[in-house]
């Protein structure tokens, strides 16, 4: 079943970047934004990463821990993260078992092409486990700002 706002996100466990295995529980008492983008090192999806990467600190002055999710490899993950040199993890969900628990597998078309790609998307999840806010089918510029918005309000209430 998809996560639905103001109901609490199922927990799960995925692999990420520097050995680590993401586990939503573990992070109750903060604040969590998932980040849903296409592909590691194109255009937007870097220019959404640095966005991120670039607020790191007001993220976590928000008492909110950042997450980057793609279906592409680990090392892929990892040579991203280097690259861009993101303070968060990247999650790799090769199996597309995240993205169907928050349903961005859309149906795209590229050139005329129909496929199933991944829609950019973001989730902001209270210190509970529970939703509060999605953004789907994002645009990147002004995006990080408007989510880091609502996590520094969420945060104060």
């Amino acid at each position: 079943m998809a996560v639905v706002i103001d109901t609490p996100v199922a927990d799960f466990e995925a692999q990420a970047t520097s050995g680590q295995t993401f586990s939503l529980a573990a992070l109750k008492g903060k604040q969590v934004v998932i980040y849903f983008y296409p592909k590691d090192s194109t255009p937007g999806c870097t220019t959404q990463g640095q966005g991120f990467r670039d607020q790191h600190e007001a993220f976590k002055a928000a008492n909110t821990e950042v997450f980057g999710v793609s279906r592409d490899s680990l090392k892929s993950h990892e040579n991203f993260k280097g690259k861009q040199a993101f303070p968060f993890e990247l999650i790799s969900d090769k199996d597309e078992a995240v993205c169907q628990l928050f349903d961005v597998i859309k149906l795209k078309k590229l050139y005329g092409k129909e496929y199933l790609g991944v829609d950019r998307s973001t989730f902001l999840i209270d210190k509970d486990g529970v939703l509060r806010q999605e953004w789907r089918g994002v645009k990147v510029p002004g995006h990080v700002e408007a989510v880091l918005a609502a996590a520094q309000a969420l945060n104060k209430a």
